[in-house]
């Protein structure tokens, strides 16, 4: 069973690209983060076509995520606990009914720019919340994997010039330890447990080359219950994504599980 997370920014502007990837790739179950539509007006015709179940939590023009599955899906759920009046779409999960059943929660944790201030006080909120949650997950002793776009870059590994973002909301100190405090719960870093060691990005900006000169971060990340880190067969980043044409500046990651 392969599962995926791709930050796509944008379902409309990157539909070509995502459906070229989904039939090169053939994920069972992807994770989208930045659909950045409304659910009545998500394109679910061409997805349906190759053989997906199309679930979203949909916001106009900002944010969005969804569920893209070919496996039969229960027990879905929008919208991270913790919070009834966070009205922005950044969090869905169901339960994937094959083999032995495993919970995909999809995320797109908030940027938290500029920080010091109210959006970088939601960030470290939400990922209190998103804490909260796995430790309910964590105490119901299922399989479960917490994946997508976590704007955070864990350490200075994960970036290729990490000088560059001391200041910024995704490699602030407050936004790694909060990242740590979720992982050190009992999760596991997919990637990192099979990709170690420098020059493993999956983000490169538009601007300034960025893709050019390899001046990528590490920020969508693969975390795995116990049960499901058990089921770890491999992981992996589909980078050559992001040098086709008009593409996210997000690549996929994915992870290979024991179904």
């Amino acid at each position: 069973m392969k599962l995926a997370s791709f930050n796509i920014n944008g379902i409309k502007a990157r539909i070509e690209a995502l459906t070229l990837w989904l039939a090169e790739a053939a994920p069972d179950v992807v994770v989208l983060q930045e659909i950045k539509s409304v659910d009545e007006n998500f394109p679910r015709e061409p997805f349906e076509a190759l053989g997906y179940r199309v679930e979203t939590h949909g916001q106009k023009a900002f944010n969005g995520v969804a569920i893209l599955s070919k496996l039969p899906l229960s027990d879905i759920r929008r919208g991270l606990p913790g919070d009834e009046s966070d009205e922005q779409a950044r969090w869905i999960e169901a339960v994937v009914d094959a083999g032995r059943p495993i919970r995909v929660c999809g995320l797109y944790l908030p940027n938290g720019n500029p920080a010091p201030g109210p959006k970088y006080d939601y960030k470290l909120a939400w990922m209190a919340r998103m804490e909260t949650r796995v430790r309910d997950l964590l105490a119901s002793e299922e399989a479960f994997v917490c994946l997508g776009d976590y704007n955070v870059i864990p350490q200075a590994v994960d970036a290729a010039k990490p000088e560059a973002w001391v200041t910024d909301a995704l490699y602030l100190p407050q936004s790694r330890e909060a990242l740590r405090r979720i992982e050190n719960l009992g999760l596991t870093e997919a990637i990192r447990t099979r990709l170690p060691g420098p020059g493993v990005y999956t983000f490169w900006d538009f601007q300034a080359g960025a893709w050019e000169r390899n001046n990528g971060i590490r920020i969508d990340h693969v975390m795995l219950s116990p049960q499901a880190a058990d089921r770890l067969e491999d992981a992996g980043i589909d980078k050559a994504e992001r040098g086709k044409d008009k593409p996210s500046d997000h690549v996929p990651v994915w992870v290979r599980m024991a179904a």
